[in-house]
């Protein structure tokens, strides 16, 4: 690969950009001499950032028009957050490398540094996930949800442009900008359960590049790997993406998978959530099943009123 140029196709946000450069320096510390350029590709979700995900066509947005590159051949790999990946991919491209994941927590990041149990009554917080409001006004039923959209850095601004008296946000993205010093709280997934495939990133390249499969195969972490394809099993079965609040969470300890999820009404006053356990190998199965035991215990509802 010496003389290639090895060309990685991403979003141009700030968070986006970070973890492309984090993927392009893992590969030429791998393959001196390697060359690589990143390709900034603009996706109907960066442009349209004035109107909700749900309504403009959820997870998609922030991939097609890279994975369009990537079908014609302008770019040799794509670089996504998991979590904004929907679980159907075009028929000739794959997600070949999952990495090792970050944080899976939320954080909140607010006003005078407050926690969420000393935000006032009546308190602004921003957030444009429908999984983060559900979550949010289950445990403060008397909090105002603002929906905001854009860059990591342009939505805690927002704290002070739009007066609000916090937002809350990914850890990992923070973490992956060096922000930790920012977090005014870490929130435990067992208070506010994460989006599935949160805190990893995705490699996304063409079924039939061989070589390509090769060069990036050192970067696929194992046990995310096995957590993150449960956990979009789960919502793959439940017909999910940014229109429906939904979470989970995976976590691997040695051959077994314990794998958690939720889905909850817009207003946050009713959640459905259950656990399943087996051997990791079976993850797919434990992906059903755990979509199953949801969908029978009041989820099917939810998502009908929902969707209709």
């Amino acid at each position: 690969m010496t003389e290639k140029i090895l060309k990685i196709g991403t979003r141009g946000s700030d968070l986006a950009l970070k973890q492309a450069h984090w993927v392009a320096d893992r590969l030429k510390e791998k393959n001196p001499g390697m060359i690589t350029e990143i390709t900034v590709i603009k996706t109907r979700g960066d442009i349209m950032q004035d109107i909700s995900l749900a309504t403009i066509g959820g997870k998609g947005v922030f991939v097609k028009e890279i994975e369009d590159a990537l079908l014609r051949g302008d770019i040799d790999i794509a670089v996504h957050s998991m979590k904004d990946v929907p679980v159907e991919l075009p028929e000739k491209l794959e997600i070949g490398i999952i990495t090792e994941r970050e944080d899976v927590r939320d954080v909140l990041v607010s006003r005078e540094n407050r926690k969420i149990e000393g935000l006032q009554k009546g308190a602004r917080i921003g957030t444009g996930s429908l999984r983060r409001a559900l979550q949010l006004r289950n445990l403060m039923p008397d909090i105002e949800i603002v929906p905001i959209r854009g860059n990591l850095d342009t939505r805690i601004k927002k704290i002070k442009t739009d007066n609000l008296d916090g937002v809350v946000v990914a850890a990992a993205g923070m973490k992956r900008m060096g922000w930790g010093k920012r977090i005014s709280q870490f929130i435990a997934v067992e208070v506010m359960m994460p989006s599935p495939g949160q805190g990893a990133l995705g490699i996304e390249l063409r079924k039939d590049d061989e070589e390509m499969k090769d060069i990036v195969s050192f970067l696929n972490h194992s046990s995310s790997s096995i957590e993150i394809m449960a956990e979009r099993t789960f919502l793959k079965e439940l017909g999910g993406g940014c229109q429906v609040p939904i979470a989970a969470y995976g976590k691997k300890r040695g051959d077994e998978l314990a794998l958690r999820g939720l889905v909850g009404s817009l207003d946050g006053r009713i959640i459905v959530s259950d656990e399943v356990r087996g051997n990791s190998k079976d993850w797919e199965e434990l992906g059903k099943k755990l979509a199953e035991n949801i969908e029978s215990r009041g989820g099917r509802e939810i998502l009908e009123e929902i969707y209709e």
